[in-house]
């Protein structure tokens, strides 16, 4: 359910990976079983000049943007989005590029081509449940849904 107003838990984000890599249809789109953590850095590219007559005073305007999501959660053997993600860590090229979709807790929807850095597959402590540690890290233009009635 949608929350139109007011704070929300972090639990209500969704996050779908495409399965079947860069060339993922909607019907390809799989959650990430065990998924604990996660938080976006947003880059970006600032352009800066001083003209005449601002007297000294910087005009800026941003030019480009570009962004990264960090996850991090549980190696769950038998998910189909964990699985996959865990299958990246040993493809380069191509082989690391897939589709993202994040759900937002008001019913708004981000939809990207994205390359999965995956940095961490199994690891921890020997009493630990192996981890899974990744980056999702934006390829162009996003398409952003609002929420309904926004």
């Amino acid at each position: 359910m949608a929350i139109s107003s007011g704070v929300f838990p972090v639990f209500q984000n969704t996050f779908k990976i495409g399965k079947s890599g860069a060339t993922s249809s909607e019907s390809d789109m799989v959650t990430i079983a065990e998924l604990e953590t996660f938080s976006i850095s947003i880059d970006g590219n600032n352009e800066e000049w001083t003209p005449m007559e601002a007297e000294g005073w910087v005009n800026r305007m941003n030019t480009g943007k570009g962004f990264s999501i960090s996850m991090s959660g549980k190696r769950c053997i038998g998910d189909e989005g964990n699985d996959y993600i865990a299958q990246v860590a040993w493809k380069t090229g191509q082989g690391c590029c897939s589709k993202f979709e994040w759900g937002f807790p008001d019913g708004a929807k981000l939809v990207f081509d994205c390359l999965i850095n995956v940095s961490n597959v199994g690891g921890g402590d020997s009493t630990n449940v192996g981890g899974l540690e990744f980056e999702v890290l934006s390829r162009g233009k996003p398409e952003y849904t609002p929420a309904a009635g926004a």
